[in-house]
């Protein structure tokens, strides 16, 4: 059974560990930074000291009782679930929350392994969390990875238009997986959304002021942001 010195001591350790995780995503301005964290984690440790007192506590009542004091704790994680999944946002082909969706997670996993009493477990688990999140983000950006962004075109009513505007994509080492056509008659424009993806972390800036510089061109947009944006 946990005593009351002991719970304490849990509890506290696992509000200092959450905090330090939440700290880190507060300081990125995701929703769930600090204080979320911090409560995530801590609950986390309560619900793993309840789980493991009431299985002491209903053995003394009856010994032949067989209960899993696990039960309570994999609730708990099923419930920070949902929690994680409130924070991914999918805007077009951009995806945000993902990882502090994890890290809601994996404070939830330290905090019922310091509930359980697994305290290096949950520090080397902390640690190597910390690390993903701080150092592992500054490699992140060494890495080339495809970028799918939504280029929408908006012309006047003139032929050749995709003739014109592909060649420059293709300089600016953009790749096209499809294009949509609008055409307004009142206004008399054609819209063309351009759906392409690129690893050239600048490309589609460069693509972005070439295609404005084009006479016929009223107006360009890249995932729903003007050139004013930029």
């Amino acid at each position: 059974m946990v005593t009351s010195y002991e719970a304490i001591i849990r509890l506290l350790l696992g509000a200092v560990i959450g905090g330090i995780i939440g700290f880190e995503r507060e300081a990125h301005g995701r929703a769930a930074g600090f204080r979320t964290q911090l409560i995530v984690c801590m609950a986390s440790v309560l619900i793993m000291i309840v789980s493991e007192n009431y299985h002491f506590y209903m053995r003394e009542l009856d010994s032949s009782l067989r209960i899993d004091p696990a039960r309570i704790a994999s609730g708990a994680l099923i419930g920070i679930g949902f929690l994680g999944g409130g924070v991914i946002v999918k805007s077009g082909y951009a995806v945000r929350g993902l990882t502090t969706a994890a890290s809601i997670w994996i404070v939830s996993a330290i905090g019922l392994a310091i509930g359980a009493g697994l305290y290096i477990e949950g520090i080397a688990t902390s640690a190597v969390t910390i690390i993903a999140l701080v150092i592992l983000r500054k490699a992140e950006k060494y890495i080339r990875t495809i970028r799918y962004k939504t280029i929408t075109v908006t012309t006047e009513i003139i032929e050749d238009v995709e003739e014109r505007i592909i060649p420059l994509l293709s300089e600016s080492e953009i790749d096209i997986n499809s294009i949509d056509y609008k055409k307004d008659r009142t206004k008399e424009e054609l819209v063309y959304i351009f759906n392409v993806f690129t690893k050239n972390k600048a490309a589609v800036k460069e693509a972005f002021y070439k295609i404005g510089k084009l006479n016929f061109i009223k107006r360009v947009q890249i995932d729903g942001q003007d050139k004013s944006t930029f």
